[in-house]
């Protein structure tokens, strides 16, 4: 049924081109990985371990499944028509009214978002590089700036690519290494990520842990990436590399959040100490690491901090500028303005003393509120066969794309519920 859809009248069918590549078999997947690995993620998973142990481990596995889900959806959207996410949902939601609600949600929630994000990563990374570095933070928070500013100036996906790559490799390392050093008990590790239960006190956690791996701006930047990435590669296989790339990249994020929560388990609730930070993790870790534990944990919340607050200007700018209908590429003035406004903005919230934790929070509450919105704008998009033809969704998608965004809509109810005080407090 798929290989007789009509062809799509939105873009010219192309001929097939001789496979070129230009761009590498890995990178969309991980800069996505990068993007939800931030301070916030990194500091849930060292209070949840510290709190409740390997209790909401599922969560993590459900929030991995989920992301490659849309993710693959995203992709599967930028390779098999070439446009954006913004731009197919323009393409689809062609009744005025529709496309003004959409652009002014966008716009409202993914730009605030993103400069909240670049606000709150950037100072979580200063403070980081403060530890064990005795500088002002604020001159800190500049040069982090002035270093996302440059990457992103240049409009080269691979530079970007290389930078973020990098970053996720060192996580990786540090993470992983360090809780094969603590050795938490991985029977129990399993049960908790496969076996569901939620202590008394941990349901908004949970969330939290759901809410800072599955990002709706993320799903923009996707579509968008791997077009940057498989431009020029023949399609099934760049469908075929960009799945890979998708589900590995995406898992490997899963297994850097269960490493956090593994050294947060295996070297405090262990022992019945409780973590708010790092800084307490790093502590708690300085019997088996020595001085080196400051520094560990001082350069992953950097990596961390670092990749997020340089994809949420990215994604923020992919996002606004296709639901608006400008150009969508990196070197285009557009483009640039967007990435440019949501990170002054961010540089203004980390180096005027906002308290970014707050700001964070209403980011991280307005995007859990998009999220089921969002996913819904892509499930119906990705039925368009028009302008997907073979590429667009089948029965076993569109049941599995259902069955999420029915969870997070839940989430988002219940996220509604507590912010009108309709919730019975946990006793």
């Amino acid at each position: 049924m798929s290989s007789t859809a009509p062809a799509r009248p939105d873009r010219p069918e192309q001929p097939d081109r001789p496979e070129r590549r230009t761009g590498s078999r890995f990178g969309p997947g991980l800069i996505i990985a990068a993007s939800f690995i931030g301070p916030g993620t990194i500091t849930t998973a060292i209070v949840t371990g510290a709190g409740f142990g390997f209790a909401l481990a599922w969560t993590v596995v459900f929030s991995i499944v989920a992301t490659i889900v849309l993710q693959e959806m995203a992709a599967r959207l930028g390779i098999g028509a070439k446009i954006g996410l913004g731009e197919a949902m323009r393409r689809t939601f062609s009744t005025p009214v529709l496309r003004v609600l959409m652009a002014l949600l966008v716009v409202a929630a993914i730009g605030v978002g993103g400069a909240a994000y670049a606000g709150g990563d950037t100072t979580g990374t200063a403070l980081a590089v403060s530890t064990v570095v005795p500088i002002d933070t604020r001159i800190i928070v500049a040069l982090i700036i002035l270093a996302i500013f440059g990457l992103l100036i240049t409009g080269s996906y691979k530079v970007v690519e290389k930078v973020l790559m990098v970053m996720v490799g060192i996580l990786t390392v540090l993470f992983v290494v360090t809780a094969i050093v603590v050795r938490p008990p991985l029977l129990e590790m399993l049960q908790g990520m496969f076996v569901p239960t939620i202590p008394s006190g941990a349901l908004l956690t949970a969330i939290a842990l759901i809410g800072t791996t599955v990002v709706p701006y993320n799903v923009f930047l996707h579509a968008n990436l791997v077009q940057e990435n498989w431009g020029d590669v023949e399609e099934k296989r760049a469908i075929r590399e960009a799945r890979t790339d998708t589900v590995s990249s995406i898992t490997l994020g899963g297994i850097i959040t269960l490493a956090v929560m593994a050294v947060a388990f295996g070297s405090m609730f262990t022992k019945g100490l409780s973590a708010e930070t790092g800084r307490d993790l790093a502590q708690a870790l300085e019997p088996l690491l020595g001085s080196a534990a400051p520094w560990v944990f001082a350069v992953g919340l950097f990596c961390a901090g670092f990749t997020s607050a340089l994809a949420g200007p990215l994604g923020a700018a992919y996002a606004i500028t296709g639901v608006l209908g400008l150009s969508t590429d990196m070197r285009s003035w557009p483009f640039r303005a967007v990435w440019i406004g949501v990170l002054v903005i961010g540089a203004a919230i980390a180096l005027t003393g906002i308290e970014p934790v707050s700001v964070i929070v209403i980011a991280q509450a307005a995007n859990g509120l998009l999220l089921p919105i969002i996913a819904v704008f892509l499930l119906i998009t990705m039925n368009n066969r028009r302008l997907l033809g073979r590429h667009a969704n089948g029965v076993v998608s569109n049941v599995i794309g259902g069955i999420v965004t029915l969870v997070v809509i839940g989430l988002a109810v219940y996220q509604l519920a507590d912010l009108a005080g309709l919730l019975p407090s946990d006793g």
